[in-house]
């Protein structure tokens, strides 16, 4: 809550050279201690005092001003908008999974889940020369899906997920499997991806789990017989040398990404718990990404 945002500067330090009262900027919300080992080779994501520090500083959307270190701030192009800027860390976590993947063109893609994540997750693997198939259980999610540019949607609720992944790869099953439904459907989704990737195959974990133990039972025999990879993907940070969401902030203002597409609905801060009903309720209103404007 409250990772997603964009504005304009208002005030900055007497150091800080990269932005200027008035800029408009998007800004980027994955911030650790600075101090740790993780931090100093640049996977602040997996920072111990990631949270802590984030939500004490730069992940606040729902507050009116956000205080936070320059290298965390983007200047967005003209042509960019503050919502469209604010699915930029949407997309950063897609990125993210996508490079400890190893995607490559040509691979035969499935996504389990067709919120936001799971529909930037598409855009990203069909702009890397994959085939990609989707699943989710919200037709209104599978028609923008198509849109997008999937090669085939499947209704989880009306037919089998899995056989189907299994006519699309010729009988083999997925090359790559992104969860990306998480939270409480993990027992079912995590379980599934194994099942729809092929033999040396990788399953990424972007969906988040809820906090604590979970258990899942998986056929561990079989996964480790046929070599699946299980990878967890955590946020975003760096890549080599090159900033995830300045990655993707080119990406988008180059037009390779459509954030628009995404936005479904609208609302003033006044109406907030009007948004979280209707974000809540995404089966009925056919919400994807729910933009606040302050």
């Amino acid at each position: 809550m409250g990772h997603e945002l964009s504005g304009e500067v208002v005030e900055v330090g007497s150091a800080v050279t990269n932005v200027k009262p008035g800029d408009r900027v998007v800004i980027e919300t994955v911030l650790g201690d600075g101090q740790c080992e993780y931090c100093r080779i640049k996977k602040y994501n997996i920072c111990p005092h990631l949270y802590e520090v984030r939500t004490k500083s730069v992940s606040r959307a729902y507050a009116e001003h956000v205080i936070g270190p320059s290298s965390h701030f983007y200047r967005l192009p003209d042509h960019v908008s503050f919502e469209e800027a604010a699915l930029i860390d949407t997309f950063s976590v897609c990125l993210h999974a996508q490079h400890l993947s190893g995607l490559g063109i040509n691979d035969r893609v499935a996504i389990i889940g067709a919120g936001p994540i799971g529909l930037g997750q598409l855009m990203m693997a069909k702009a890397s020369g994959a085939d990609v198939i989707i699943l989710d259980l919200v037709e209104h999610s599978l028609e923008v899906a198509k849109e997008l540019g999937a090669d085939a949607v499947v209704n989880s609720s009306k037919e089998d997920a899995v056989e189907r992944v299994k006519e699309f790869t010729g009988g083999r099953g997925a090359d790559i499997v992104f969860e990306c439904a998480g939270g409480e459907s993990m027992p079912q989704t995590l379980p599934q991806a194994t099942k729809m990737v092929r033999r040396g195959g990788k399953v990424v974990i972007i969906g988040g789990f809820d906090k604590g133990e979970t258990s899942i039972p998986l056929e561990w025999q079989r996964i480790q017989m046929s070599e699946i990879q299980i990878i967890p993907s955590a946020s975003f940070a760096f890549w080599d040398i090159y900033a995830e969401q300045g990655m993707v902030l080119e990406l988008l203002g180059k037009g390779k990404l459509n954030a628009k597409k995404l936005i479904t609905h609208r609302f003033d801060l006044d109406h907030i718990n009007e948004a979280f009903e209707v974000a809540q309720n995404k089966q009925e209103t056919g919400a994807i990404f729910v933009a606040l404007n302050i």
